[in-house]
């Protein structure tokens, strides 16, 4: 349990986060994914990183349970640090990112697809932002990277989601495959990119962030001061104590 790097082939390395029962990440999850991602971009050796994730689907966001059990703002600080170092290492990555999606991408996995540089997902993959019934906000950064604006706001006002075929409509996902092929079609992708030069995809991607229209870390922590405005005014406590209670046997 926790996050793990392997290292399959040459140029390729290939971080995967395993937090059962749903991968729904503590503060110290978002913390190590992140360190994770940073020292693999910073190995000279890796020209590509895929990012994917163990069981039932690759990201249900925050640990509610874990800011209602905590006492106080800390796990809501650290949550809102941990998440906005994890989004920033995947997008400020020395090398390209492909993050292999498959089952639920919910909340902070929006943040951490939206700042990848390609996605494959399988076929039983599906993305969106319950922010709104979870008491939080944030992550519309990332998504407006995934779909276009008017979609982009009724699902977060709502709450939807939608299917990796959607995506793959609106180019933000590259493949869509059977969940027994996702790793493999993420490697294929991730061999392509790693044939090319070291030293210039390390540029490429530096130049690719540079041009972008969008700076994301700052967005994304002007949205989280929206967050913390909720917690401090109750609602979002409320929200997330209806979430919990929902959860427990």
């Amino acid at each position: 349990m926790g996050v793990s790097t392997a290292h399959p082939e040459p140029g390729l390395a290939v971080v995967t986060v395993d937090f059962p029962p749903v991968n729904a990440l503590p503060v110290r999850g978002w913390y190590a994914l992140a360190e994770a991602v940073r020292a693999a971009g910073e190995d000279r050796a890796v020209r590509c990183v895929v990012l994917a994730a163990a069981g039932r689907g690759f990201n249900a966001g925050v640990d509610i349970k874990e800011l209602q059990r905590t006492p106080g703002h800390q796990a809501l600080l650290g949550a809102n640090h941990g998440c906005a170092e994890a989004f920033g290492a995947v997008y400020e990555c020395a090398v390209p990112v492909v993050a292999a999606v498959h089952g639920f991408c919910l909340g902070g996995g929006i943040g951490l697809v939206g700042n990848a540089d390609a996605v494959v997902a399988s076929d039983d993959a599906t993305f969106g932002l319950p922010e709104l019934d979870r008491g939080a906000l944030g992550a519309a950064t990332h998504l407006a990277r995934l779909v276009p604006q008017h979609l982009m706001r009724t699902l977060y006002y709502t709450s939807r989601t939608v299917t990796a075929r959607e995506l793959h409509r609106h180019g933000s996902v590259w493949r869509v495959v059977p969940p027994d092929a996702l790793m493999e079609a993420a490697l294929d992708l991730a061999r392509e990119i790693a044939a090319k030069d070291g030293s210039l995809l390390r540029l490429a991607k530096a130049a690719l962030n540079g041009i972008d229209p969008v700076d994301v870390r700052r967005s994304y922590r002007y949205e989280q001061g929206f967050t913390f405005e909720a917690n401090l005014s109750g609602v979002a406590d409320r929200r997330r104590e209806a979430f919990v209670a929902k959860e427990r046997p």
